[in-house]
């Protein structure tokens, strides 16, 4: 699995962690072991500009999915002919650090915890996950808070 991270945020970050938890995502959710992931740190400014030509909003956020390919997890769509996943490019998650740093505090997890629940949604949006609609926000949340327990878990429960 390539996973790609590029800070341009100006904020110290464990890039290694964030990689660790990607690949961990990406495994529980069967995503091809060939698949490929960029995730991008940014300031408050880049993310208000993507922010506001992607999604129309003139304000940072704290993350968003850019989604490649058609890929998606298991034997879900996305499978070759065998049902089985493909490799391929999934796409680049945006966080802007110094929003999760301020979401974090007030959530009373901090901004490490907090980089990991954005990532792991950011990651979901490029696998075709959404919560616009009620059970749409029930599976992907809950797949969410599945994952980061495992991870937590994994990590000694954290």
């Amino acid at each position: 699995m390539s996973i790609e991270v590029l800070n341009e945020s100006g904020v110290k970050v464990d890039e290694n962690a964030l990689v660790d938890l990607a690949r961990h995502v990406l495994d529980g959710l069967r995503v091809h072991p060939l698949a490929e992931l960029s995730l991008l740190l940014v300031d408050e400014p880049a993310m208000t500009e993507l922010n506001a030509k992607w999604m129309g909003e003139s304000k940072p956020t704290d993350v968003l999915a850019f989604p490649m390919d058609e890929l998606r997890p298991g034997h879900q769509a996305g499978g070759d002919d065998d049902g089985e996943p493909e490799a391929g490019l999934l796409g680049d998650v945006v966080l802007c650090p110094a929003v999760a740093e301020r979401q974090g505090a007030t959530a009373g997890h901090g901004t490490e915890a907090e980089l990991e629940l954005l990532c792991t949604h950011g990651i979901l949006h490029l696998l075709g996950y959404d919560h616009a609609e009620p059970e749409e926000h029930k599976e992907m949340f809950g797949l969410q808070a599945e994952l980061l327990t495992s991870w937590n878990d994994r990590l000694g429960g954290r």
